[in-house]
């Protein structure tokens, strides 16, 4: 910083003193703090990647993100076209499913947090029982002879994303019958278009995997049971239970089958996120866990009961019924510091302003290299909330961050503005700003209302502080009458 001259100023000096140069000096440095803010950007988007490889190499052995798709009943039959008497005769194989008519899921699910490197994944196992009735299948809407209808063939089957996650052996009580489950989806899936469950690729903003895609293929995940002659032609309905325990990990989600369906599920974890078609009713949510229950009816979807595979039901349209429960961990640091970084812009035009303010109404000069000096402190204050968060959490690494961050900036901005008054009050500005964006991303729902209401009241205090400045004459030695 250099002290006014009493020598008369040349016509050079006079245009890189004037405050209109020297605005747009400040303004070029502002512009050039945002190449380390793109960095930063690129920084968040690859500790994302790094965090994703760890998040996947633990679902890769425990058990990904879970949907259950049924159970569904698939009955062959034979569909005859043509006449014997044409000698045009022509006999296919056709599939028809059926849906329970009652659909009972209750769930107990235990959590816990696995490890790989400083990051971590929220798993659970959970004891699954699925109950509920089919009524006798009906095949008149095909015209379809009872004959031809093949009883003995028919097989249950259950889509599950991640049967490798399957922790014990599952039978299907079926009326009186216990039957076992095989693995795959069985010999009739080839019948129609069978879901398949399939992860997409990683989301770039958020930490957590992504919702599971089912994809139009006919093969997919799954078990079967091949119920032989436990289908009947004579008997009305069929009750079955299927007990089933799964491990998975950030999410398990639901498909409505029944013609009416209820899950009541329980868990450990205490920060469920409920997504969906359908929210739980009155869920139960504490620092223990959360207690859920859904209760569908099946007019709340966009599928029938029964299908033939002449006419087989889009994947994507079952799927769009989906519900179900995120683990979600209350904070995402790297969603937090995403948001964060976005706010560099105006914390540089807003503390730049000060500076210029101080220089402007106290004859101060302040060299464009301290601007930049104090830019690029505030610039890192991401980087350090970044790297401490990924090992203390989000709110130790922003009071951490924010404290040397302010610290360093006021005890920097005494010395260039050669008071420790000047200086305070640019650190007293600096808590503010560091609190005030605490509090917008803490509150994301109120961040725009918040963002404007904190933009105005700045816009308010420079014009009320500038009111009276002469700004064809700044210094004062040549003040404007009033009136003039």
């Amino acid at each position: 910083m250099s002290s006014p001259s009493n020598s008369s100023p040349t016509p050079i000096d006079r245009i890189l003193n004037s405050q209109f140069t020297r605005f747009f000096i400040i303004g070029f440095l502002i512009l050039l703090l945002q190449i380390p803010t793109l960095m930063l950007f690129g920084l968040v988007n690859d500790r994302q990647k790094v965090r994703q490889a760890a998040v996947e190499d633990i679902t890769g052995k425990w058990g990904k993100q879970q949907v259950i798709v049924g159970p569904r009943l698939l009955v062959p039959y034979i569909k005859r076209t043509g006449s014997a008497e044409k000698k045009n005769l022509k006999s296919v194989q056709k599939v028809a499913t059926f849906l329970p008519n009652d659909l009972n899921i209750a769930g107990k699910m235990q959590t816990e947090k696995r490890h790989r490197g400083i990051f971590q994944v929220p798993v659970y196992t959970t004891d699954l029982t699925l109950s509920g009735q089919f009524e006798a299948p009906d095949f008149s809407a095909w015209g379809v002879q009872k004959a031809d209808i093949q009883w003995n063939r028919a097989e249950l089957m259950i889509q599950i994303s991640d049967t490798r996650a399957i922790s014990d052996q599952v039978n299907v009580k079926w009326n009186k019958a216990t039957v076992p489950f095989d693995p795959g989806l069985g010999k009739l899936q080839s019948g129609g278009k069978i879901l398949s469950l399939s992860p997409i690729a990683p989301s770039q903003t958020g930490s957590r995997l992504p919702k599971t895609q089912l994809t139009s293929i006919n093969s997919g995940s799954g078990i079967h049971a091949r119920l032989n002659n436990q289908l009947k032609a004579e008997t009305k309905s069929y009750q079955f239970s299927i007990p089933l325990q799964l491990r998975g990990s950030e999410s398990m989600d639901f498909i409505p089958m029944g013609k009416l369906t209820q899950v009541h599920l329980d868990s450990d974890w205490a920060n469920p996120s409920f997504q969906g078609n359908w929210l739980p009713e009155k869920p139960e949510v504490t620092k223990d866990g959360f207690k859920a229950k859904w209760q569908i009816p099946f007019l709340g979807r966009n599928f029938p009961q029964q299908w033939s595979s002449d006419r087989p039901i889009a994947d994507d349209v079952i799927y769009k019924s989906s519900f179900g429960v995120d683990l979600f961990s209350p904070v995402d640091n790297y969603h937090m510091a995403e948001r964060s970084i976005k706010y560099n812009f105006l914390f540089l035009v807003l503390t730049f302003a000060v500076l210029w303010l101080f220089e402007v109404t106290a004859g101060l000069r302040v060299h464009p290299l301290q601007y930049l000096m104090v830019g690029v402190a505030m610039s890192m204050f991401y980087l350090l909330q970044l790297a401490i968060s990924e090992h203390l959490g989000f709110h130790y690494a922003y009071a951490i961050a924010s404290f040397a961050v302010v610290l360093l900036i006021t005890g920097y901005t005494m010395s260039v503005l050669r008071a420790k008054r000047r200086g305070g009050i640019v650190g007293v500005m600096q808590v503010c700003l560091y609190s005030y964006l605490y509090v917008v991303l803490a509150s994301q729902d109120y961040s725009l209302l918040l963002g404007s209401i904190g933009l105005f009241g700045f816009l308010a205090i420079v014009m009320f502080l500038t009111r009276r400045i002469d700004w064809f004459n700044p210094s004062g030695t040549q003040p404007r009458l009033e009136g003039d």
